[in-house]
């Protein structure tokens, strides 16, 4: 767990960094200076493209992390591994831009009038799917050479930065809409450009690729995980997206920012398990190449209650100052109230399941999670098509909450059986009721004046009821472990 931990915590540092400039650009700037449909249009711009790039990979990420190691070699440039990585993606890349062109008619089709904004700016999309995919190959090829936080950096740090830059002169009218949605189009694509420059500042651009090194059983191997990893991986960010586009199909673009901004408040608690399911992807796989079960079992009861503990606090304190965060975001976005509740609980059920999709997909059954994920996808596809018509964007939220829980009651049953893992004891039934403990006290505390006041009073007392019962309890190694790093570094500063 040392590197796991290490990388961790660093790139959890820098993931939170991004949050907050995420929330100030995402929860304030957006919902003050742009429309619900600006909004919406922002949003779909960017689930089409990560729809189609996730495609236009052809599995080479799941290839990358699982097969990786077999091509590990630094003084033989790992075999020229990354090449043969881009040659891949870019076949996968021209299927992709063109299936998205193909099928232009069908995804304007039955547009609501609002959603005529997406109509001007559909082909924006297609720079995106390009740019996001080499960041995916790039960012997980410094993955599989243990720096998962370079990527972090970029994407969650950077990226939002100069999305930060772009919305002031917007708000000051230095720039109109149109101008802004182009310079947004240029922050997203810059982590990659930045990732490539990165890898050639740090001699790490090997583009030739040994095709000798690649002997029958290796060859049949990486076909089998490309293939089972096109459909993981699509299905993946399918279920991640849906409900986005699904939304703004049957309800309209004004509809779909009101739903992806309180959608950000629930998904705040799953910015931990991004960091640690980067780096311990890569650890799994090589514990699976020498059959260290125990490591892996480890990892999965570790990284269950860590990310328990710090999911469990973010939604109790997001919840608890739910009429706060009203505040911040105005009024017009509170048909989404119930969504960020929701959502949220359905990411505590994600991240209490710790890192058990790396688990699977790593082991000999990786195929598993192929099928899983097509369950899964099926799930929240036909749970939106029944409840997006009757209960709106709340309905999509209950679709996705719904859908993981069969998901990942699936992932649980499936690593008992084979393997007798399984990440729960005593502590997670201590740790949940220590939750409960500290909502209710959030329940009692008086509301400030200032909202702002409010929020750091009430966010103050939750984390201290919260932490201290945590602690003593010794519910997580890894988090009292965190903690007293904490509080030497501090005595010896004092």
């Amino acid at each position: 767990m040392g590197i796991i931990q290490r990388q961790s915590i660093s790139g959890t540092i820098y993931s939170y960094i991004g949050v907050g400039l995420g929330f100030l650009t995402t929860a304030v700037l957006f919902t003050n200076f742009f429309t619900t449909e600006e909004v919406g249009l922002l949003r779909i711009l960017v689930s089409y493209s990560v729809l189609f790039s996730q495609f236009a990979g052809l599995g080479i990420n799941t290839i990358t992390v699982k097969v990786f190691p077999h091509f590990r070699n630094d003084e033989k440039k790992h075999h020229g591994f990354l090449g043969l990585a881009l040659i891949i993606s870019t076949i996968g890349l021209v299927l992709s831009v063109c299936i998205y062109l193909a099928l232009k008619q069908f995804i304007l089709r039955d547009a609501q009038e609002s959603n005529n904004l997406f109509d001007r700016y559909f082909f924006y999309v297609v720079p995106l799917i390009i740019f996001t995919l080499f960041f995916n190959v790039f960012d997980t090829y410094y993955r599989v050479l243990y720096n998962a936080v370079k990527g972090i950096i970029y994407k969650e740090v950077i990226q939002r930065s100069l999305i930060l830059l772009i919305i002031v002169p917007f708000y000051f009218k230095f720039l109109d809409f149109h101008q802004t949605v182009i310079l947004y189009c240029m922050a997203i694509i810059t982590p990659a450009i930045l990732l490539f420059g990165s890898l050639i500042y740090n001699k790490k651009l090997f583009l030739k690729p040994d095709f000798k090194f690649i002997d029958k059983d290796l060859r049949n191997e990486m076909l089998s995980v490309g293939f089972f990893g096109i459909i993981a991986s699509y299905s993946g960010v399918l279920v991640m997206n849906i409900d986005t586009i699904m939304i703004e199909r049957m309800l309209g673009l004004s509809a779909t920012g009101i739903y992806s901004i309180t959608f950000f408040f629930g998904t705040l608690i799953l910015i931990p398990m991004r960091t640690m399911g980067k780096i311990s992807s890569v650890v799994i796989s090589d514990a699976w190449k020498t059959g260290d079960v125990n490591t892996i079992n480890d990892i999965y009861k570790k990284s269950s209650i860590s990310l328990s503990v710090v999911g469990l606090l973010l939604l109790i304190g997001v919840w608890g100052n739910i009429d706060n965060v009203f505040q911040i975001i105005t009024p017009k976005y509170l048909p989404g109230k119930y969504v960020i509740l929701i959502i949220g609980i359905a990411n505590l059920m994600d991240i209490s399941m710790g890192v058990s999709p790396h688990i699977i997909v790593n082991s000999k059954y990786y195929k598993y999670l192929s099928y899983f994920l097509i369950i899964f996808a099926a799930l929240i596809v036909t749970t939106n098509l029944i409840l997006i018509p009757k209960y709106g964007i709340i309905g999509a939220a209950i679709a996705t909450l719904v859908s993981k829980f069969i998901y990942n009651l699936i992932k649980f049953i499936f690593l008992y059986v084979k393997y007798k893992l399984q990440p729960f004891s005593f502590k997670t039934v201590l740790l949940y009721l220590v939750g409960v403990f500290a909502y209710g006290v959030s329940l009692l505390l008086p509301e400030q004046s200032n909202f702002i006041v409010d929020i750091v009073v009430r966010s103050a007392i939750i984390t201290i009821v919260f932490i201290i019962p945590v602690y003593y309890l010794k519910i997580s190694e890894d988090i009292n472990n965190n903690i007293d790093n904490i509080i030497k570094k501090i005595v010896k500063f004092i």
